[in-house]
């Protein structure tokens, strides 16, 4: 265990001396760092069909796609669904989902155990430290877990150092590094700097390097203060053992800005991206909030480059940063930029100036490049998310070389599990039925247990499946998404595709970001989503977005979607929020 002893340094009542800190932001989750320990199958069946080829009929699917509806307001409970003003990808939507299907919530709770004693409130001496160890029951180190408790509730700083104070009586003047360093993170957390300088004093005298949890600690906790340069010493330090986190690059640019120095912040970003790391969105606000006392070309184009970068790695800034955007265009002198929050209509308009937003259909060059990448990186080298055998694959692909390409592509299994109180077959069959009465080419993809017939799974039922679309019935033990997304792209751009599947698997098995982010703007053009009001009227599809979620510019205007704060986004969501920045001409 590593100690430190206090004798010989400095008296104990005067090295824990306490003075107000302004200047570390409150709630920085440091604290993660140091709460460690803390079937038969039937031979006649038919395995595939295929329905007789007619014309590609694109004005029908056009027609399914712009049909979709919201629900009707009478629909309460838990039948009340998603509205279809909203799309499958809607920041908030999958929230939303999860508390409009109960059934599905994960009820295996972590057990909530009882604090074994209360938390002091006050300084305790130390017959009642004793006390208090006496009546402990637990079975860790008294000491490291009252710490923990205090660290983990941001105890007093007062009760935290008569904690050390009765440890450093009882061993002679020795605590432990880990006691030490979760003090720390209290004198930091309650920015009390000169609590953080005294700690920081006694580590640089005992101990020749430190961990990078001390490290990030002391960083945040010198930053505010006249000796932030030693801040950047200690970044130096971590680089010896490992790449600085995101947070310490942060911290380090925040005490730059903070001091003036732009330059010494700007070489850190550039740092920071090299090692391809995602800077904090809070990192990017601050330049931001600095650059509206800054009148300099080259600094307002090191902001454009910022926004651009958002744009190139679809990041999406907070509110907060949104405003800080706002504030800074709009202080622009002599350029007249008027920014305002707003939304974007299904047309892809944007409600405030009217300007179309980019269209989210990828072009005929980056279909192919994409068609080319999920073929080789998913279709073809995604063995660890399916199960599929590279002789049921050839199989599967000859099927689709046969056919005319298809405008919609349905997992079957899944659709029919949509609605749990109705029957499977029932299901696949009511969706395929509306499809093909709009004179869609439909493939319905299914495993072959679907073809025995049984209480879910009604012969009749697939029979009138298989006569109003192509199918195609895999090895039960076969994943359906390879299949589904090779039928899709094969078939064209025009072609969509029916899934509860978020695909978050098959995106993960694309090589680079760019990649992943052409696969996510193709999906949230081409997946529908059925709005669930089964059994009732007709079924309705979410509308798919006809615009590209991302960061974008014509040059004097801006739009910028962005996260609001009281809106829990999932990362395969998008915002549905967007400032609207014009410069008058």
């Amino acid at each position: 265990m590593m100690t430190f002893c206090f004798t010989g340094i400095r008296s104990f009542p005067k090295l824990w001396k306490s003075n107000p800190y302004l200047g570390l932001s409150p709630g920085h989750p440091y604290i993660f760092l140091f709460l460690k320990d803390c079937y038969g199958i039937r031979s006649q069946q038919k395995w595939f069909s295929l329905k007789t080829a007619s014309p590609q009929n694109t004005k029908a699917m056009n027609l399914l796609v712009a049909r979709a509806r919201s629900l009707q307001k009478g629909d309460e409970g838990r039948n009340k669904q998603v509205s279809s003003e909203s799309h499958l990808f809607a920041a908030g939507a999958a929230k939303k989902r999860s508390q409009m299907n109960p059934q599905s919530r994960d009820h295996a709770l972590l057990p909530v155990r009882n604090n074994i004693i209360q938390l002091p409130t006050k300084p305790l001496n130390s017959e009642e430290w004793d006390k208090l160890k006496e009546d402990f029951k637990g079975k860790a180190n008294f000491e490291n877990w009252i710490i923990s408790q205090m660290a983990h509730h941001n105890s007093p700083i007062d009760v935290a150092k008569s904690l050390l104070a009765w440890v450093a009586i009882k061993n002679n003047g020795i605590v432990s590094y880990n006691l030490l360093v979760k003090y720390l993170y209290l004198c930091v957390f309650h920015k009390q700097t000169s609590e953080v300088f005294d700690v920081y004093e006694i580590m640089k005298a005992r101990y020749k390097s430190l961990e990078s949890g001390a490290n990030t600690l002391l960083i945040r906790g010198l930053i505010h203060s006249d000796r932030w340069k030693e801040a950047l010493l200690l970044l130096e330090d971590i680089k010896k053992a490992m790449i600085p986190s995101k947070k310490n690059y942060n911290d380090c640019i925040q005490g730059a800005l903070l001091h003036q120095d732009v330059n010494i912040a700007w070489n850190l970003y550039q740092e920071l991206l090299s090692h391809d790391i995602i800077p904090m969105m809070e990192t990017l606000k601050a330049f931001f909030d600095f650059g509206k006392d800054i009148k300099d070309d080259q600094y307002s184009n090191k902001l454009l480059d910022i926004l651009l970068y958002l744009r190139n790695n679809q990041l999406y800034p907070g509110e907060s940063f949104a405003h800080s955007i706002k504030t800074w265009f709009e202080s622009i002198p002599e350029e007249q930029w008027k920014g305002k929050f707003t939304t974007i209509q299904k047309s892809g308009q944007c409600s405030c100036c009217g300007k179309n937003i980019e269209s989210i259909h990828l072009s005929p060059e980056e279909y192919e490049f994409l068609k080319g990448k999920v073929m080789r990186d998913v279709i073809d080298g995604g063995d660890q998310y399916r199960k599929t055998t590279p002789q049921e694959l050839k199989r599967f692909q000859n099927f689709v070389k046969n056919c005319p390409p298809f405008d919609i592509v349905i997992d079957g299994l899944n659709v029919a599990k949509m609605f749990p109180k109705a029957r499977e077959s029932q299901v696949l069959e009511r969706v395929v039925s509306q499809l093909a009465k709009q004179n869609l080419r439909v493939l319905v993809l299914g495993r072959k247990h679907m073809l025995t017939s049984r209480a879910r799974w009604r012969k009749d039922e697939m029979e009138k499946v298989q006569k109003q679309a192509s199918c195609f019935f895999a090895d039960n033990i076969s994943e359906d998404d390879p299949f589904l997304l090779y039928a899709t792209l094969h078939s064209g751009n025009h072609c969509k595709f029916i899934t509860k599947d978020l695909m978050r698997d098959h995106k993960a098995c694309l090589a680079d970001a760019k990649t992943q982010r052409l696969f996510f703007k193709w999906q949230q053009g081409h997946q529908l989503a059925i709005i669930n009001k089964f059994p009732g009227s007709k079924l309705t599809f979410q509308h798919i977005l006809s615009y590209d979620t991302v960061v974008q510019t014509t040059g004097d205007s801006w739009h910028i979607p962005y996260d609001e704060d009281l809106v829990e986004r999932y990362s395969y969501e998008v915002p549905t929020k967007w400032l609207c920045l014009q410069r008058k001409t």
